[in-house]
């Protein structure tokens, strides 16, 4: 089989500080970059149209949704799919260049791992295994809102890359709140259809939540921050939840 070519596919809305560095992570691995931006207001257009990539605008449609819509626009059929704050590290290019040459699987996996305030978060979540490299003819995105995942089953060749996307997240605990909070009402509309949400859930999920990053996944040793992030997952599983049941009522009021 001849070298495969790839298509790299970013979403962005606002990303002046980041995009720079995305595209520069992939201009050894990718044949053409793709970005489609939800009407950035900052210089998002201005700094990837001078770095000659795909460029198109697109109104949002939910992650999944958007990045499907993304994929679409793709010449290749192999898509890397990255998000704005996030670089392909040197050893996950090598890997990739390698793949390139000979394509066996269907999609293809990669450890994530994330900076926060300038420090590597190795535990509580790493390696935060994530789909990102596919053959867009065999799967595509689901359509959820947020916390959108590539589609399995049982026909699909799946393959570990044990190399990491390098993922700058949250510069500051303000940003990640804001993240989070932004998160858990995106999760809550997409969910308010799904029936009566779980009581227990409400209760349990965020206890679950810090006792296996904290103590499971050794989320402690990463001092105060590994702490405070710890801490805040945890929240954002409680606070999901209870926007689920806000909206859950208020759809139920609607209909009274």
């Amino acid at each position: 089989m001849n070298s495969i070519k790839i298509s790299a596919v970013i979403i962005t809305f606002n990303e002046e500080t980041n995009i720079q560095e995305c595209i520069d992570s992939l201009i050894d691995i990718a044949d053409e970059i793709v970005v489609v931006d939800s009407f950035s207001t900052d210089r998002t257009e201005d700094i990837c149209k001078n770095n000659g990539v795909l460029f198109f605008q697109h109104e949002w449609e939910g992650y999944g949704r958007q990045k499907n819509w993304a994929n679409s626009k793709a010449s290749h059929d192999y898509i890397l799919s990255l998000d704005a704050d996030e670089r392909v590290s040197d050893k996950l290019k090598d890997a990739i260049l390698t793949i390139k040459k000979k394509w066996r699987y269907d999609v293809y996996s990669v450890n994530r791992l994330t900076y926060f305030h300038g420090r590597k978060m190795k535990y509580g979540f790493y390696p935060d295994r994530q789909l990102r490299l596919f053959d867009r003819r065999k799967t595509q995105w689901n359509e959820k809102m947020v916390h959108e995942k590539i589609v399995i089953d049982k026909k699909i060749k799946l393959k570990h890359i044990n190399k990491d996307i390098i993922h700058f997240a949250n510069k500051d605990l303000h940003q990640l709140i804001d993240t989070l909070n932004n998160n858990s009402t995106l999760f809550a509309r997409d969910k308010v259809d799904s029936g009566k949400p779980s009581y227990l859930k409400l209760i349990f999920s965020p206890i679950f939540s810090f006792i296996k990053t904290y103590f499971f996944k050794l989320g402690f040793l990463g001092g105060v921050f590994g702490f405070i992030i710890c801490i805040n997952m945890a929240h954002y599983r409680f606070i999901k939840y209870a926007k689920l049941f806000e909206n859950h009522k208020n759809k139920k009021n609607n209909h009274e």
